[in-house]
């Protein structure tokens, strides 16, 4: 089945562009256009795309508080954040509000097609300066001894091997990789990887990352590491 996808940017000729470039693929349908927010709120219900690639800068509402509307509702689509601004305060708000990408609208088309199936999947894709700069965040809170956060009360409802697999995924292994860590099977740390979201509601990696870094659960790892 094809991937239904809602493209949502406030430049007309960067819409079509997009949607130009999705459309061509076997494997997606563009199912919608938004120019701004607000009209993305209203055809993600309307439409029920399976990602939406969404714009930051735009009027009326922007893709931050966008996101956050339609990450909240129940079987919500998967969000990838498209933007021209490499700024902090963007990485970090469009991830906390439930986005499950972040990358640069000068990517490769390649690069963005990949993305798309990427978050569909449920897991996450993060441009690599954007990777960088989350690890470097988190690196200097470290430094200067600021405190991690108490931590949902969901947190003690992990299990041992949960939390192991939470700290792993954390640093930037994939399941394989943390399978060989632990010593178990891909499939059962997709079973952990799953459970643990479940418990915490988290809606992905990128999520679940983001609270293990806030709880201290997890180091940063050299620049170049790969959520």
């Amino acid at each position: 089945m094809s991937l239904k996808v809602l493209v949502v940017d406030d430049q007309g000729i960067v819409r079509a562009g997009f949607a130009a470039v999705i459309d061509a693929e076997e494997d997606m349908t563009v199912v919608g256009e938004a120019a701004d927010g607000v009209a993305a709120v209203r055809l993600a219900a309307e439409l029920a795309p399976d990602v939406i690639v969404m714009d930051v800068r735009m009027p009326e509402l922007d893709g931050i508080a966008a996101t956050r509307i339609i990450t909240g509702r129940e079987n919500a689509p998967r969000v990838l954040v498209l933007t021209t601004f490499d700024l902090d305060a963007y990485v970090f708000d469009a991830l906390r509000a439930g986005a499950s990408g972040f990358l640069l609208k000068d990517v490769h088309a390649s690069e963005l097609l990949h993305g798309i199936r990427v978050v569909a999947t449920g897991e996450s894709v993060l441009a690599p300066s954007a990777t960088r700069r989350l690890i470097g965040h988190y690196a200097s809170r470290a430094a200067t001894g600021t405190p991690a956060g108490s931590g949902p009360r969901e947190l003690d409802t992990l299990t041992g091997s949960q939390r192991n697999v939470l700290s792993l995924l954390a640093s930037g292994l994939n399941n394989t990789e943390i399978a060989g860590e632990l010593g178990i099977t891909v499939g059962t740390v997709k079973s952990h990887v799953n459970a643990l979201l479940r418990k915490l509601g988290l809606r992905d990696r990128v999520q679940a990352t983001i609270l293990a870094y806030d709880l201290g659960l997890a180091r940063p790892n050299p620049p170049g590491t790969h959520l």
